[in-house]
């Protein structure tokens, strides 16, 4: 299996990462370009992939094609590639807020196998989170393949497309809102004497071991909430605080915002 990578960035890095350190390929297996020398040499020296020196020749070898250019730069790569592709190759794309449609209009053929996806960057460390829809000309069998490259750099599911711009409000774009939660934790555990790095490490595993929770018990997350507040106790108190400084509203309004501008890329 030939995997072929367009667009070198950290979100391509974790694919092929993911995929070298499951044993799906080795590193021969692999091709990149990146226009951007510096991308193209840093992989190189991580992870010791084939680099060609245009998209087209990475086309041409792939039996898995990843697009992991920017969504303003699809029009650009695609038309250029367009006439290496084989029939049998499955195009894999991670651009956000861009259609199979879009895709194949690009494209500008009609047989193309086309999978469109929305990972996240945890995948940097096999823990992302990663939806996929296809045009109809991927098969049962070239899907189940897709998912299992997929899950090598975390979980992976199948959503209809009309939910993919969903996707990217709460899972593709969503690292960025926890961070930001764990750097206002640390900031305050700072305030109140403690040393960074050490408020960063406790915010973060607070952070990771409510998700396994929530994950392993499958339990309401307003139940488990439940759990932590004892009656007149510290946290229905920061409970309290977050409700009227307007936490849930924040994050579902900025959600929707994140899924509205997916939807106008």
């Amino acid at each position: 299996m030939k995997i072929g990578v367009i667009g070198l960035g950290n979100m391509a890095t974790a694919i092929v990462s993911g995929l070298i350190a499951r044993g799906k390929v080795e590193c021969q297996d692999v091709i990149g370009y990146d226009k951007f020398q510096t991308a193209s040499e840093k992989i190189k020296s991580n992870l010791n992939i084939t680099i060609a020196t245009n998209e087209a020749s990475v086309a041409a070898a792939a039996d898995y094609l990843f697009l992991a250019v920017k969504p303003n730069v699809l029009p650009e790569v695609l038309p250029k590639i367009a006439p290496s592709i084989k029939k049998e190759t499955v195009i894999i794309s991670i651009a956000a807020g861009k259609s199979l449609a879009f895709l194949e209009e690009h494209l500008g053929r009609t047989d193309c196998k086309i999978v469109r996806t929305m990972p996240n960057t945890p995948a940097l460390v096999l823990e992302g989170c990663t939806a996929a829809c296809a045009n109809t000309n991927v098969s049962q069998e070239d899907m189940k393949e897709v998912m299992g490259i997929l899950e090598s750099f975390g979980t992976a599911t199948i959503v209809p497309e009309k939910l993919m711009d969903v996707v990217v409000g709460i899972s593709g774009s969503s690292p960025a809102y926890v961070f930001m939660f764990i750097e206002a934790m640390a900031d305050a555990a700072v305030a109140a004497g403690m040393p960074r790095a050490q408020a960063y490490e406790m915010s973060a595993q607070a952070v990771l071991g409510s998700a396994a929770l929530l994950l392993k018990r499958g339990q309401h997350p307003g139940e488990l909430k439940d759990m932590v507040c004892s009656p007149g106790g510290t946290t229905i108190e920061a409970v309290k605080v977050l409700e009227e400084k307007g936490f849930r509203a924040a994050v579902i309004d900025a959600t929707l915002a994140c899924i509205e501008k997916s939807k106008n890329l």
